[in-house]
């Protein structure tokens, strides 16, 4: 990785597009420290303190902007969940298919879409965190200038955090959305060790400290080799396309292979089953008093620090990863395609029979990456629950941080050997 980069270094134009993408990361970090005008931070930071389970995913991907109160306090969350939606639709309406299908034409009314969605999700969210925050005594004084404030501030610092990864796609290296995620992961780092060192050396013999250490360090090294396998495993299926004669030469007969990703959906399902079980207990938050009865018994199941909650989380993180899965590949578009283009997979009569093989093996595969991000996303509950740790850079973050990682690194290989082959041919 860091021989990738030197390379990349010493070529002017990457050189360029590297320093860009370092510069606009910084203006990040940046906006992540710039308070909210008319809102106390220490106040929510305080609060935020004794409540951050509720919120370690979010405030992670945010860089610790949305515990501060920045102006980067939603994140670039909304214009995640705007690119969801937009996926979902396409399928659902077949006018924004049809659209989706005219090229670049096309891509760019799908992205202008999910831009208004993003502003507007964004929108519903700073409103809903405002009047939350704000009827909980959190946002001193509560009065609607201060709200509006808020509302506006936060919008267009998610506005200006998603022209920033557009910007980064289009003149930097990566995936800019990708990019500002990982960075603002990275920058807690050194406060989660600090907090986990906190709690091993406090209170604890020299002795159990360092098992304690090391037992850390393995599952890290462990999580990180895992990861870095579950990322880059593949399945190849083998497509074979037939000769045809176009006038007196033949043509195709090449042999090449679809690749299936062994963790197809990525750290989507991860993120909606975490989302979707921290929902209930955050909109609990926003009322006075503690549960009982019923809401009691309810919450307390929930919560994946207990076996019951840790179960239907591992449940619902295979459930996401079979439904993202079915959404983002559509074994009948392939099977046709590869009809019309005269391919077959060796041994598997083109038509439905493909249709089948290809279904097969897609569930096959999804079972083996969900089973994998499910054991990702439990040791870190298993570890907190035997020794009292709370691990934030293992679980979800962990795998952000590889796949963004891995991704960038082969961007930047592809773009040094597109280069390697336009010098050879002027040569």
């Amino acid at each position: 990785m860091f021989k990738t980069l030197r390379n990349a270094y010493k070529i002017p134009d990457l050189r360029k597009r590297l320093m860009y993408t370092l510069m606009m990361l910084v203006v990040i970090r940046l906006g992540a420290v710039i308070p909210v005008p008319g809102v106390d931070a220490s106040i929510i930071k305080n609060w935020f303190d004794t409540q951050n389970e509720m919120f370690s995913l979010f405030d992670a991907m945010t860089g610790g902007a949305f515990a501060d109160m920045s102006l980067f306090a939603m994140g670039i969350i909304p214009y995640i969940t705007a690119s969801i939606i937009m996926n979902l639709l396409t399928i659902a309406i077949p006018k924004l298919e049809e659209i989706q299908k005219e090229d670049e034409d096309g891509r760019q009314k799908i992205n202008k879409y999910t831009r208004y969605l993003t502003v507007a999700l964004a929108l519903i969210q700073s409103t809903a965190t405002a009047i939350g925050f704000g009827r909980g005594g959190l946002i001193r004084p509560y009065n609607t200038f201060n709200v509006l404030v808020f509302i506006l501030a936060t919008t267009a610092g998610t506005a200006l955090l998603m022209w920033i990864g557009e910007r980064i796609t289009e003149k930097g290296i990566g995936n800019g959305i990708s990019l500002i995620i990982l960075i603002n992961i990275l920058s807690r780092l050194p406060i989660d060790i600090r907090i986990v060192y906190n709690q091993i050396i406090l209170g604890n013999e020299l002795i159990v400290n360092i098992l304690l250490i090391t037992l850390v360090l393995a599952v890290f090294i462990a999580m990180v080799a895992f990861v870095v396998a579950l990322q880059v495993g593949e399945r190849r299926i083998p497509v074979q396309y037939a000769k045809k004669m176009q006038g007196r030469k033949a043509v195709g007969g090449q042999s090449t292979h679809i690749p299936l990703k062994v963790n197809t959906a990525g750290v989507i399902p991860v993120i909606f089953a975490s989302s979707l079980l921290q929902f209930p207990a955050v909109i609990r938050r926003f009322f006075p008093g503690e549960p009982a009865g019923f809401w009691a018994r309810f919450f307390d199941f929930i919560n994946y620090t207990n076996w019951t909650g840790a179960i239907l989380y591992a449940v619902l993180i295979i459930f996401f990863a079979y439904f993202y899965t079915s959404i983002t590949f559509n074994p009948i578009e392939v099977a046709n395609n590869m009809k019309k283009n005269g391919g077959f997979v060796p041994g598997i009569r083109p038509g439905k029979p493909t249709i089948d093989y290809l279904n097969k093996i897609v569930n096959n595969i999804v079972l083996v990456g969900a089973l994998g991000l499910t054991i990702i996303a439990i040791i870190p509950i298993i570890v907190q629950g035997a020794y009292a740790l709370q691990i934030s850079f293992l679980g979800t973050s962990l795998i952000i941080v590889v796949g963004v990682a891995l991704e960038t690194v082969k961007q930047i290989e592809a773009q040094m050997l597109m280069r390697h082959y336009k010098g050879f041919l002027k040569s």
